[in-house]
């Protein structure tokens, strides 16, 4: 039996909350260029919080297959220890932001801002000062 080698280190497991399947899945790919591991996609909060255990971090979106339930899942995952990145279309939807959660990205989102607002989400998880992207609005609770 062959032993596969072991990466040196462990990539940030990410899940994604979208319930746009193809914005989820071009999601998934930049992540997985960025050499992060993708763990699922869920679509409302029962599939987020299924999936919730795999993951060190999420991108979630606010309005989804069971309504407005992005701030509610985004609150769970934080209380978790997870670091959640919003993405919406409607930031105002979150007013000055949800207690443990770093901050809000709004859609459409370019390619680039993406990449770097995920990049500092690792930093800040791994407790490297980074400076964060000026399209990521960083709620009080996470400055």
């Amino acid at each position: 039996m062959k032993m596969q080698k072991q990466p040196e280190h462990t990539a940030e497991r990410v899940m994604v909350v979208e319930d746009e399947i193809l914005v989820a899945i071009e999601i998934e790919s930049v992540l997985d260029e960025m050499g992060l591991t993708p763990v699922g996609i869920a679509a409302d909060k029962a599939g987020a919080l299924r999936i919730a255990e795999k993951a060190d971090i999420a991108l979630v979106d606010i309005n989804l297959r069971d309504g407005a339930t992005g701030p509610h899942i985004g609150r769970e995952l934080a209380e978790r220890g997870i670091t959640v990145l919003f993405m919406t279309a409607n930031p105002e939807q979150l007013g000055k932001g949800v207690p443990g959660t770093l901050g809000v990205l709004t859609k459409p989102v370019a390619d680039t801002e993406l990449r770097q607002a995920i990049r500092y989400a690792v930093a800040r998880r791994v407790a490297e000062h980074d400076i964060p992207p000026r399209s990521l609005q960083l709620f009080e609770s996470a400055a």
